[in-house]
């Protein structure tokens, strides 16, 4: 299974917040860290601040902050909240499966299974635990390592 760029993007920007629990971070700072696009990055930034993982300071010393505990954020939520949808093959989308052998195959109830225990992982892991190498993450980023801490 592939992750989406928004949801990579996601994840990224969530890490790079819980770098800086205490500092205000803009996009374009984000950005470039991760020399990705800042317009793509907003729209991502967008997303995470709606379903409450970031709150986005305005005004000129404006920026943005993580919404709730690293702790609280749990990966898989995050996955599910970024992600359209979890169409692993043809059979997954009733509306336009044309499978021959839709029904009568075991693959959908695997890769069901498969799905399951992929989300149950990323379930287990929160965005503290994404972050608990501060130190290299900090550096490969290049964020002061007092920064907003």
């Amino acid at each position: 299974m592939r992750l989406t760029v928004h949801s990579d993007y996601a994840l990224r920007l969530l890490i790079y917040l819980g770098l800086r629990p205490e500092g205000l971070c803009t996009i374009q700072e984000i950005a470039d860290a991760y020399g990705i696009s800042k317009n793509h990055l907003m729209k991502v930034a967008h997303r995470l601040g709606q379903a409450g993982y970031l709150d986005a300071v305005r005004g000129r010393n404006g920026g943005l902050r993580l919404g709730r505990a690293a702790a609280d954020i749990r990966i898989g939520d995050v996955v599910r909240g970024t992600e359209d949808h979890f169409i692993l093959v043809e059979c997954f989308a009733p509306e336009s499966d044309r499978c021959a052998i839709s029904g009568c195959c075991l693959l959908q109830q695997v890769l069901s299974e498969a799905l399951e225990a992929y989300l149950a992982v990323l379930d287990s892991y929160s965005l503290a635990d994404l972050i608990g190498a501060r130190v290299p993450l900090l550096e490969r980023l290049g964020i002061p390592e007092g920064a907003g801490a």
